[in-house]
């Protein structure tokens, strides 16, 4: 099989929130790169192309959805992707 990732990723279990437009909704990172993450949702329906996530004890990032399958999205952060409060 064909690996496409641009970083090792490795396997855990945070939780976090995925924030846009004044809401959020929580989720939990399944697995974690420098690139990027894989995201379980309780739905990815109205989830946008481009949020902030916030994994609890860390900085917002900015990223973008990759693709959704599912219960589970993947994400790729966004150059220079940690916000300043």
């Amino acid at each position: 099989m064909l690996e496409r990732r641009k970083a090792l990723r490795h396997r855990t279990f945070k939780g976090a929130s995925i924030e846009f437009r004044g809401g959020a909704i929580d989720c939990t990172v399944r697995n974690l790169s420098e690139k990027g993450a894989t995201l379980d949702v309780a739905s990815p329906v109205g989830i946008p192309d481009r949020f902030h996530l916030h994994i609890k004890g860390d900085p917002a990032r900015k990223c973008h959805l990759i693709w959704r399958k599912e219960l589970r999205i993947g994400i790729e952060f966004d150059e220079s992707s940690d916000l300043k409060s």
